[in-house]
């Protein structure tokens, strides 16, 4: 008997009528035709220069080309605070490496969102992350497209960047959970569970100044902390002993410390891919912080669009 499909697992609370609802777009020259039927809905900041400009029916805003998708979120939050729609669903300009879901079917989703709540999106998991001293590039091949670009270095490591702008605590956390690609939909009421100053000082800190960079390190590092940034209690997990009981949350997402963990040595990162039915066999579990050198296998159609190479991290 198959295992049933557990990637829409969702808690549906009563949805209030009449919600503000706007997508907020990481362009560089990623063919945004997925997104004409809602461009109404639409905010896109565009980085990809005069031959990359977004056609019509989008209206854009240009923005420098630095910062990668970070940069362009906190931008738009920080310049937006005090008009924000109800939910704001974060994309870049090309997401069907990361989501197997239309268009309809991601709003359908982000419109039931709740005060506190960050909705992602399958088919990748959330993925766990503890590397406090810097992330050892070197020993993930499937980042290799990354870590071969020029990148700016930041002076803090992840884990004083973590303090100092995300948590403002000097407390040590073991891990926390991230949605690889950052995309995902938020409440208002959930951004402004910081102040405008909170996000100011990120965007500034971060993406501003000496790291003003096409690929900042800062950017791979604030991709990892949204979720924890909008959510602490579920996705910092602060000790051995905080962990989840449950397999996966309300929200059908692998739940507090049951983090999918990238395995060293990978060239391209399977274990990642929750495709359902489709899969040849089911995810291999992992505890929270153990390594694995092998990965499940998955359809050619799922490595094809991990291989495949864009223009993603010049956003």
């Amino acid at each position: 008997m198959s295992s049933p499909d557990r990637r829409l697992v969702v808690v549906n609370p009563v949805r209030p009528t009449g919600q503000d609802f706007e997508i907020v777009v990481a362009h560089y020259n990623e063919d945004l035709s997925w997104l004409k039927q809602n461009s109404t809905e639409c905010c896109v900041y565009f980085k990809g220069g005069s031959k990359n400009t977004p056609e019509l029916p989008f209206t854009f805003t240009p923005l420098p080309n630095i910062g990668r998708e970070g940069h362009t979120f906190l931008h738009h939050i920080v310049n937006h605070y005090d008009k924000l729609a109800d939910i704001t669903l974060f994309v870049q300009g090309r997401i069907d490496d990361h989501v197997d879901l239309t268009l309809m079917e991601i709003k359908e989703r982000a419109l039931d969102t709740i005060p506190g709540q960050v909705k992602t999106f399958p088919f990748r998991e959330l993925e766990l992350f503890d590397h406090w001293n810097g992330i050892p590039w070197q020993e993930y091949p499937c980042w290799k497209r990354w870590s071969s670009m020029d990148m700016q270095n930041m002076k803090d490591t992840p884990l004083q960047l973590f303090q100092k702008y995300i948590t403002g605590s000097d407390r040590v956390p073991m891990a926390v959970g991230f949605a690889p690609g950052a995309i995902f939909a938020v409440r208002k009421e959930t951004i402004r569970s910081h102040n405008k100053a909170y996000y100011e000082r990120l965007l500034e800190n971060l993406f501003l100044g000496d790291m003003a960079h096409v690929n900042p390190e800062t950017g791979h590092y604030m991709e990892r902390f949204w979720l924890a940034m909008f959510n602490p209690d579920e996705y910092i997990q602060w000790s051995a002993s905080d962990l989840a009981d449950a397999e996966r949350n309300e929200d059908g997402q692998l739940a507090k410390g049951k983090w999918y963990r990238t395995p060293t040595g990978s060239a391209i990162d399977l274990g990642a891919i929750r495709r359902g039915e489709e899969m040849d066999s089911p995810l291999t579990p992992l505890t929270p912080f153990a390594r694995s050198s092998t990965s499940p296998s998955t359809p050619e159609t799922a490595l094809s669009m991990l291989t495949d190479e864009d223009d993603a991290g010049k956003k």
